[in-house]
């Protein structure tokens, strides 16, 4: 029987391309998604990936939503922690709600989609959980300091977790992303992106969302037991954590 796995934000951009990737794998892969409904149904019918909605910030609706899955595809084995939005604004200006929206989806998800899979990855002995950071949670980014605090904290958790989860076979890791060619990044103007950001980036290109897939899908396997507590920086070379 394939092992399960939750791709959190799983139907589009880097997320589509880690449940693509995992399935190709071989895993029995759930695609979780907060509010596109077209986007999902048509990733869904392209990919045979089922699709199930719930926000990764509502505590009650991941443990509900985890269930469904579970009792669908079986006990959950790896979770793919990557939803996450973006409310940018310089800090004078950023609102209590932009702050708390962020810090809710990006930060406090982690721990709403780990937490009730957590003992049963420690009951079966068995467990890969792969937080999706960024460049910018590692260096900061102004006029994201909601985003970068929030996917700083990711590494706090993913450091603190793996100690947790060591000896009971549970790796936790995470992955922090440079700039990647998705469908947002690509709608960038594109002298900004020549002028202002490719030439900050040694390798000369945009990073390709299949390359944090394989990322993933190699935190995911029994290959990568012996690896826990670590970032993975996958960014051309733009900086060095």
């Amino acid at each position: 029987m394939s092992r399960v796995a939750i791709v959190t934000g799983g139907s589009r951009g880097i997320g589509a391309a880690i449940s693509i990737a995992l399935k190709e794998a071989g895993y029995s892969v759930a695609a979780n998604y907060a509010g596109n409904d077209e986007a999902a149904a048509r990733f869904k019918d392209e990919t045979g990936i089922p699709v199930y909605k719930w926000s990764v910030a509502d505590y009650d609706a991941c443990v509900e939503g985890i269930k469904q899955v579970e009792a669908d595809l079986g006990p959950v084995d790896v979770l793919v922690n990557n939803a996450g939005i973006t409310r940018d604004g310089m800090f004078h200006k950023m609102t209590k709600e932009n702050w708390d929206a962020v810090i809710n989806t990006n930060l406090s998800g982690l721990f709403n989609m780990t937490h009730p899979v957590w003992t049963g990855m420690r009951d079966r002995k068995f467990g890969r959980i792969i937080n999706i950071s960024s460049i910018n949670g590692q260096k900061g980014q102004a006029g994201q300091v909601n985003y970068s605090a929030a996917k700083a904290g990711d590494l706090g958790f993913t450091k603190a977790l793996a100690q947790e989860g060591a000896r009971a076979g549970i790796t936790v890791n995470a992955i922090c992303p440079g700039y990647i060619g998705t469908e947002m990044v690509r709608a960038i103007d594109e002298e900004v992106l020549k002028t202002r950001i490719l030439p900050h980036i040694p390798v000369g290109r945009l990073g390709e969302p299949e390359e944090i897939a394989r990322c993933v899908v190699f935190l995911a396997s029994d290959d990568s037991g012996f690896i826990t507590g670590s970032t993975i920086s996958a960014n051309g070379g733009q900086y060095f954590a």
